[in-house]
């Protein structure tokens, strides 16, 4: 009977290890998807504004693009981020998912 429970504690503890792995990683998954975002928003709007400032420079409709993509995009990392820096790799990846780990234990 002892050996049973010990091996079914054991199996918890390890189902539980395993779902906070997967929460964890799901979680930096979603961070990364904002930094791509990110990325895209830096890449895209300049080439607007110089497509909007080279064919009609008297209407200055890159501002429409500029303010809602940015509030889409503060959005994005409101729900994902908060208030966390900034930061990028796969050693910030090992390390977020490991302390996202540790928070979910408590």
């Amino acid at each position: 009977m002892i050996v049973t429970e010990l091996n079914f504690r054991k199996m918890e503890i390890d189902y539980t290890r395993e779902q906070r792995y997967i929460k964890a990683q799901k979680k930096v998954k979603e961070i990364k998807g904002f930094y791509i975002h990110l990325a895209t928003y830096v890449l895209v709007i300049p080439f607007i504004i110089y497509v909007n400032l080279t064919y009609v420079p008297q209407f200055h409709w890159f501002w429409y693009s500029v303010l809602s993509w940015g509030v889409g995009l503060f959005f994005h990392w409101f729900g994902v981020i908060g208030i966390d820096k900034f930061k990028l790799g796969k050693e910030w990846e090992e390390k977020k998912i490991r302390e996202i780990m540790n928070n979910n234990k408590r």
